[in-house]
């Protein structure tokens, strides 16, 4: 074989083919510049999609019981998953248009007659707002500030969410005990907990991924079950359990119950506040994954918890102010013990358990 035949013979044509060659190269290369740039932001999807993915299944293994299952906070921890944590404003225009007007009424160079119509903005802006601020009152009831929207804002965290819920699952929070029915623990396994870092990058950007920027809503803010609680200042809370209703107690024996009970009578919308407010129950209750749903508890208590043994002779009544009270004391089949808060006794009055037994008891619904 004569290998050169195969060879360019003429100068002309081999200098024709390098130059067609290079042109070639060059613009393959800059075809894979041009498309770089989206060929790593694709990537970089892909691999923010697999750590929320990794950290969804860290969530639910790990998160759920305290968190809630959608993150919606519950009986052990607050909500994750709503717009307080992500510092949505939902009354931002009218609040920057507010505080404009009330910063310029102030300067020496606005006239009066520019004052005598800031003022009528003002109230212009408040009737604008009221039918928000209406929509959000179940939510205030909960413990949510509307005039204070940001959770990082009002711990006065300037390192953004990210690093703060990253640092909180590293280092816990050892002094929330005080306040919720256990601390939060550390997580990262270099502070005793069972997580690696990366897992916990994952569960953050999981956590992350919730955020809806403008696209939050009053209904998002309204399936919140529990919003963060603020430790109270220790002369206050004193001042405050001075003149408060008396508690009924950890250690009161269910029969003395029932006989500070006597004579109340239940508000059930005050119970239902309770159940999804301040007490939480919901966040637990809300399925039944946790515990019990609360829909058809009534029925299940006549027609099968007083139905064993250990519960002869007690009244519907009775059985609920014991598991509310005792808690551990028997724990439903499928269900775990030491889920459900054993303080409630320190938290409600005979006449908050007489408003939430009312309320249960309207959860009447047929079984099967």
């Amino acid at each position: 074989m004569n290998l050169q035949r195969l060879l360019v013979e003429r100068i002309e044509h081999r200098i024709l083919v390098g130059t067609v060659a290079f042109l070639g190269i060059m613009v393959l290369v800059g075809w894979i510049a041009i498309n770089e740039n989206g060929r790593m932001q694709a990537f970089q999807r892909q691999y923010e999609a697999r750590a929320i993915e990794r950290g969804a299944e860290l969530f639910t293994a790990n998160c759920t019981t305290c968190h809630g299952a959608n993150g919606y906070g519950g009986a052990r921890g607050p909500a994750l998953n709503t717009p307080y944590l992500f510092g949505h404003d939902f009354l931002a225009e009218t609040r920057r248009e507010r505080l404009g007007l009330e910063t310029e009424a102030t300067l020496a160079t606005t006239s009066e007659e520019r004052k005598v119509a800031i003022s009528e903005r003002l109230v212009a802006l408040e009737a604008l707002e009221a039918p928000i601020r209406q929509q959000m009152n179940a939510a205030v009831l909960k413990g949510y500030n509307p005039d204070a929207p940001s959770r990082l804002a009002n711990l006065g965290w300037g390192g953004g969410l990210p690093n703060f819920l990253y640092t909180t699952l590293v280092h816990g929070r050892p002094t929330s005990g005080s306040y919720w029915p256990q601390a939060m623990a550390a997580w990262a396994q270099r502070a005793g907990g069972p997580l690696r870092s990366d897992q916990l990058e994952d569960l953050t950007a999981y956590i992350i991924n919730w955020d809806k920027g403008s696209e939050w809503t009053v209904e998002d803010l309204l399936a919140v079950q529990q919003f963060p609680k603020v430790p109270a200042d220790g002369a206050e809370l004193a001042a405050l359990l001075a003149n408060a209703e008396p508690r009924i107690g950890v250690e009161t024996p269910v029969e003395e119950i029932m006989v500070g009970l006597e004579g109340l009578s239940g508000d059930v919308q005050n119970g239902q506040t309770l159940y999804n407010g301040v007490l939480a129950c919901s966040g637990c209750h809300m399925n039944a994954a946790v515990a019990p749903p609360t829909e058809g508890t009534w029925t299940r208590v006549n027609e099968v918890r007083l139905l064993e043994p250990q519960f002869a002779g007690y009244t519907p009544e009775m059985y609920l102010a014991e598991s509310i009270i005792h808690p551990n004391d028997y724990i439903v089949p499928a269900y775990g013990a030491g889920l459900m808060p054993a303080n409630f006794g320190e938290r409600v009055t005979y006449q908050d358990l007489s408003d939430l037994i009312a309320y249960i008891a309207s959860q009447d619904q047929p079984i099967g």
